[in-house]
């Protein structure tokens, strides 16, 4: 019998045959955080005071974590009566956390930062699904989430979130929701009805959800799901422009891949912009795995500069297959790529053989060959309902795994994983320590950590030694991360105008904010110097 290859197949096996990544061994360091923090850490949001808010869901019994004050919830649906925490605040610096209260069920919903650095948290299951959560940062102790009485339009389980802007989020997609929505809410239409989720549903197994968003410095959104993209007009509701499909597998829920927006730099004008698409699982893999059959995660990533006029993805391989990845966009703007299995896909029991090894992506390296290195592995599966973001101090956290109805320990292949452990990229290494700048102060024309789109402003930073190598700055929107895709996350690197040398070893560096909210929406942002590959500790600024 003949065999008959598809144009896309015949192009990504050839670049199989060609590309061989640069395999390095090792690097970066691995520290368990906490053995348990008595919930899963299914979503995570790291706010503006150095603190990580994290939950999983509330409809699978008590967790392993008491609420304070005798508080109970008595609309569980597992048990009549809960008085256990189904969400942590935890605090980056004293490495502690105390308990939260959520009202209704926030299983698999999403989440973005408002710009006055409130996280706005919308959707879930069942009694949450409706639901809109706010939690306003704070130091004395006593926040915690508040449900808002207005609700949103249709039900919101598996949707994505995106800041704009105006300040306002869409929500888009969610299960049976092929439509997107604002908050809050535009009052002449509530829910506009979008096509293109439609379009990208796989019969049985859905392979649309949690859409990958990115607003772009256009101020469109680039919407991608299963294996298709568009640019998306949300003020006139309109799609602008549909992007060729990415070769290979499928990329979105349940055949969970990941995506991150490349850094943008400013210097002096915007550069091109590229989106990056990694991992996910072949088509059908969600219903062979369900009859114990677990086939290979894609080995495949694509990058996409959204911003040609002819964009066409070109296809790279990763050192091994990967579904449920987690990519975070480092200080330097590499990107670490962990958690994930290598087989099956999304969904309880639905992979197996876990990927412990993170990867590091060199954006910027010129030979494909040596964009990938492998680094050193954790001890704990990170599997399906995992998440990790990227802390102030260039670490990344890393947390859940599997949570079973009941927070099942014994009787399943990959039981409920409570830990928390924090991964240290290669930069942080202590070979590395006589390169890592420490910033002294940020100063504006006003208050020197509220700057305005435009506006000039300095950081003053000190270093060991004499410098190697130019200064660049950065800025990294924090992001929600959960389902392997971190929401909002972007990074800058700014227009500098000037450097100064004060001292010796200090310096001050002149840079340009971004120029407008469509390039950074409006709040809070982590800014690093870094020096030759290795970044600073970070400070929080407020763009508006």
């Amino acid at each position: 019998m003949a065999c008959h290859f598809t144009p896309s197949l015949i192009f990504l096996l050839s670049l199989l045959t060609l590309s061989s990544p640069h395999l390095d061994s090792g690097g970066g360091e691995w520290a368990l955080l906490h053995r348990s923090v008595g919930i899963s850490a299914m979503h995570m949001q790291l706010l503006h005071n150095d603190k990580v808010i994290i939950f999983d869901r509330t409809d699978f019994g008590p967790s392993q974590l008491t609420l304070p004050f005798g508080k109970c919830r008595h609309n569980d649906e597992v048990v009549s009566e809960d008085c256990t925490a189904h969400s942590i605040l935890y605090d980056v610096a004293s490495n502690t956390y105390r308990p939260l209260m959520v009202l209704t069920d926030v299983w698999c919903s999403s989440g973005a930062l408002s710009p006055d650095g409130a996280l706005i948290q919308t959707g879930g299951y069942h009694g949450g699904d409706h639901k809109v959560r706010t939690f306003t940062p704070c130091d004395d102790e006593l926040c915690d989430w508040i449900e808002l009485p207005q609700n949103l339009s249709v039900q919101r389980w598996y949707s994505s979130d995106s800041i704009l802007p105006d300040g306002r989020l869409i929500v888009v997609g969610g299960r049976k929701a092929f439509s997107y929505e604002f908050f809050p809410k535009n009052p002449q239409h509530s829910v506009f009805y979008f096509r293109f989720l439609v379009e990208t549903t796989d019969f049985k197994e859905e392979n649309n959800l949690y859409p990958f968003l990115h607003l772009l410095p256009d101020g469109n959104l680039f919407v991608f799901a299963n294996q298709r993209s568009v640019l998306l007009d949300y003020k006139i509701n309109k799609v602008l422009r549909q992007f060729p499909p990415i070769p290979g597998e499928k990329r979105s829920y349940p055949a969970t891949g990941s995506s991150a927006m490349l850094p943008i730099r400013l210097s002096p004008q915007i550069s091109a912009v590229e989106v990056m698409v990694c991992g996910g699982a072949m088509g059908g893999a969600y219903t062979k795995a369900a009859e114990g059959i677990y086939v290979a995660a894609s080995r495949t990533c694509g990058r996409l500069r959204v911003t040609d006029p002819d964009p066409e993805w070109r296809m790279e391989f990763m050192p091994m297959g990967r579904v449920m990845p987690d990519m975070i966009v480092l200080p330097t703007g590499d990107v670490i790529i962990l958690n994930g299995a290598g087989k099956g896909t999304a969904g309880w029991d639905s992979a197996v053989d876990p990927v412990l090894h993170p990867l590091l992506y060199r954006t910027n390296e010129p030979d494909v060959r040596k964009r990938f290195s492998v680094l050193n592995p954790t001890t704990i599966p990170r599997l399906y309902h995992s998440a990790a973001t990227l802390l102030p101090d260039g670490r990344i956290l890393v947390g859940g795994s599997n949570p079973h109805v009941l927070y099942k320990f014994t009787g399943v292949r990959y039981p409920t994983e409570l830990s928390l452990e924090a991964f240290s990229p290669p930069y942080l290494g202590s070979e590395r320590t006589h390169l890592r700048p420490s910033i002294l102060s940020v100063e504006g024309p006003a208050d020197g950590l509220t700057v305005s789109y435009g506006q000039r402003f300095s950081v003053t930073f000190s270093l060991m030694e004499d410098p190697e190598g130019e200064f660049t700055v950065t800025m990294v929107a924090p992001a929600f991360n959960t389902h392997s895709f971190a929401m909002n996350q972007r990074l800058l690197v700014l227009y500098v105008a000037d450097v100064q040398q004060m001292f010796s070893l200090t310096h001050r560096v002149i840079v340009h904010a971004p120029p407008t909210a469509n390039v950074a929406p409006p709040g809070y942002y982590m800014v690093f110097v870094v020096h030759h590959g290795v970044p600073s500790h970070s400070v929080w600024i407020r763009i508006k």
